[in-house]
Formats: structure tokens, sequence, C-alpha cells
């Protein structure tokens, strides 16, 4: 059966998440069905990471296998056509080997927080970021995140719901901008645990708004303790930006 690997965009704020729920609609199950009204079957869309509820993705990977060989730009046009008026938009398809894996394959991870620090309401940027009503200073919170880097025991970061097998993650990078009014927090590794990066946001939030200092975020990760962790920033902010592959995860 041809492998097919898609580049995925979407607005998660109508889904339950990424993953197949019997709670409501899902990103997999919007993109399983288009492919039932395209092919007549329906196949299993496997995702490169599980994207809660109201969790975006710009370049969210998935791959499924298809009974039929189809040209890729067939598969990419008849799913946009068929995924409408769902906010999901099938960016690019490639057929891939067979032993290719958007979840197993993948190198790294990167994820961006976008927080606007300003007063007034969010309009165009409601349920797409965090509004966080004071000034946060940016500087101290680039460098309190740098304690995060590097390889730790994030149980302090860990949803108590996470089914990893080890709290123990590699952060690669965890980088904190200002661009205006909005701040962006961009973190890579590997692979991360659920909630771990809404739940470093929240906590860099805090050195932001002068509640804490570089040290009482580095105790809070010592800890290794949920209750030690900051408030967790919501899931309208959060965005799958990209997912990494070796040179050897190539289309046929």
């Amino acid at each position: 059966m041809p492998r097919y690997k898609l580049l995925i965009e979407y607005d998660g704020t109508p889904f339950v998440g990424w993953q197949v729920q019997e709670n409501g609609a899902s990103v997999a199950g919007a993109i399983e069905a288009a492919f039932e009204r395209f092919t007549g079957e329906r196949p299993k869309v496997f995702g490169a990471g599980r994207t809660d509820a109201g969790v975006h993705a710009l370049g969210q990977v998935a791959h499924v296998d298809l009974a039929k060989d189809w040209d890729t730009d067939t598969v990419r046009d008849a799913l946009n056509a068929h995924l409408r008026p769902h906010p999901i938009a099938i960016l690019t398809c490639e057929q891939m080997p067979a032993d290719f894996d958007a979840r197993f394959s993948a190198t790294a991870r990167h994820y961006r927080y976008r927080v606007v620090a300003r007063r007034a309401d969010l309009a165009l940027d409601r349920d797409r970021a965090w509004r966080i009503g004071k000034p946060l200073d940016t500087e101290a919170m680039q460098a309190a995140a740098q304690r995060l880097v590097g390889n730790h025991d994030f149980t302090t970061f860990r949803s108590v719901d996470c089914q990893a097998k080890s709290p123990v993650k590699t952060l690669d990078r965890l980088a904190v901008t200002r661009v205006g009014e909005e701040i962006r927090i961009e973190a890579s590794a590997r692979s991360f645990l659920h909630h771990q990066v809404r739940s470093m946001v929240g906590s860099l939030a805090q050195v932001g708004e002068g509640r804490w200092s570089a040290d009482d975020l580095a105790k809070a990760l010592a800890a290794r303790d949920r209750s030690a962790c900051g408030p967790v920033a919501p899931a309208c902010g959060l965005y799958l930006v990209r997912v990494d592959y070796d040179a050897g995860a190539r289309s046929k």
C-alpha cells in the first residue's frame, strides 16, 4: 500500500484536538472523513504530534496508507476540497517509503507560543494568542528560560495525565523574543511531555510579571513536583510550527 506524508495547517479552536475522540470533532477525524469522501476508504491518519483542544498547527505532519497509487497533487487538492469549511489545509503531499512514520521518524519538533501583552482585548487574535494585560520583562524571561534548556526531569512541567514512560527529556532550545506587543516563546526538542510547553510558558510568565526570579524557576524544575509549576498557559497561544526528519526520510 502506498504511504503518503501530509503537511498540514489548522486552526485548533473548533476541535477537541488532533486525536480522534468520542466527545467531539477532531482534526484527524476530519481528514479521515475527507479521505473517505475522496477515495471511498477511511484510512487511519497518524500524526507527528497529538495537539490538544485549541492548539494550532503551521506544520503538522501525518502519514497515511492508501489502497491506490494516487498522484500526490490530486491527493492534496481533493482533500482540501472535501475539508471545506473546516479550518484545515493540506499544504503538501508526498509519497514516502513504507518505513516512514510521521511520529517515530521525527528527529525534532518545534513549537511557538504567542503572548500579547496589552490592556485591550484581542480582536483579530482572539483564540490565537494569550493576552496578558500588563507589561512583561522579556529579558528576564529569556534569561530564566535558559535554566530549563538541557536534559532534565520535567515532572514539574508534566501533566498528571501524561502517558510518557519517563519525565526525562532533552530541551534543545527555549527562546523568548518580542515583536511589538507580541512575545514569542519558541521551544525545540525531539519530543515533549503532555502540557510541557504550556506549563513552561505559564511559569515564564510568572518571571515576566516579576513574581518569580530565574532561581525560582530553577527551583520549580528541581522540585520534580507538579504542584511547583506556575499556572498552565491556555491552549489558544500554542502552535506546532515544524517537525524535522533526517535525510533518510525522503519522498520516493
